[in-house]
């Protein structure tokens, strides 16, 4: 596995149509270890050609951990594990002042953060004061230890995941921390013929912990990444279309079943993806159908429901699904 590639000097040597063919193989590498979670690995490619974060959810053996894993084999970027658990510290991901034993001074050890790619696994079993703890990661690409700040790796992205099903000994995230993440993508339990692929994979001897060995080889590196950032900028975004998702926002603001809807960071996180998705399906604008085809994994998780609708069963989808229903698609 390669170092971190960064440096904006490797960049302009990375053409947009190269970059953006080499992350699209991407998806055909990691669905020769993960079958039935095409609509996740398109919200991740989106989310590390944004700079953004990605939190998963899915019940137990839906392939989250495996996904990452196989993303990362398919990137060549340098990729780290944390299991969140209630006594995990902030240090032990950010990382620490420790003494050196041969000279007696203190030095910084680095916490897992400095990588490319983190799995935070579980995020939702550690309390909230080490949850919080990567929303400086996060949000700036940097970490702050003892007065002195540190640059992370580039690229840098954070894939958590959380166990929807479980209540016991979990810490829900808090509406500051979930704001950080881009996107949230739910891992379903497969249709049943891509269950019946996924058996007869490992009847014939495929190991989850060997993605090598699944046939899952490096196709793009750090630096298609990073030109990826760059030429997804260029991508044009007409006033209709910001006035489209303006007015989405602010149809969540005015539903009587929510007591938060989207801010203007939720505005610009679905601006941003609705331009990456664009870019990756090889087009230089954005239109309406690429806001709602990205609407749902980039705003259903900054919405809050009110008590009163919670009782009533009411589902932070179907008013999501709701507001955007009622506002005029541009033409």
């Amino acid at each position: 596995m390669t170092q971190p590639t960064t440096g904006p000097e490797t960049v302009p040597s990375v053409s947009p149509d190269g970059a953006r063919e080499r992350l699209t193989a991407v998806r055909a590498e990691v669905a020769k270890a993960v079958v039935g979670q095409d609509a996740a690995v398109s919200g991740l490619l989106v989310a590390l050609v944004c700079g953004g974060h990605v939190l998963m959810e899915g019940v137990p053996g839906t392939a989250k951990t495996l996904l990452v894993r196989s993303l990362s084999a398919a990137l060549s970027v340098e990729t780290r594990r944390v299991q969140f658990t209630p006594d995990l510290m902030p240090g032990d991901i950010t990382g620490s002042m420790v003494v050196e034993s041969s000279h007696g001074s203190l030095t910084f050890r680095e916490g897992p953060v400095f990588t490319n790619l983190l799995l935070a696994d579980e995020i939702n079993r550690t309390p909230p004061k080490t949850q919080s703890a990567l929303l400086e990661a996060m949000e700036e690409g940097q970490v702050s230890v003892d007065g002195v700040t540190r640059a992370l790796p580039r690229p840098f992205l954070v894939a958590a995941t959380q166990n929807p099903i479980e209540y016991e000994g979990v810490y829900p995230l808090p509406e500051a921390q979930l704001d950080r993440f881009l996107l949230k993508v739910v891992l379903p339990v497969p249709e049943r013929a891509d269950e019946v692929q996924i058996l007869t994979r490992h009847a014939a001897g495929f190991d989850p912990r060997d993605v090598a060995g699944a046939g899952v080889r490096a196709v793009a590196s750090g630096a298609d990444i990073e030109a990826a950032r760059q030429h997804v900028t260029t991508v044009q975004v007409s006033p209709e279309v910001t006035g489209y998702i303006v007015d989405i926002a602010r149809a969540t603001r005015e539903s009587p079943s929510l007591s938060a809807g989207v801010s203007p960071r939720g505005a610009t996180a679905l601006l941003r993806s609705a331009r990456a998705w664009a870019w990756l399906a090889g087009r230089d604008f954005v239109t309406p159908d690429d806001v709602k085809s990205l609407a749902h994994a980039t705003l259903a998780h900054r919405l809050a429901l009110r008590p009163e609708a919670e009782l009533e069963g009411v589902q932070v989808s179907q008013v999501l699904s709701s507001a955007i229903g009622a506002v005029p698609v541009p033409r």
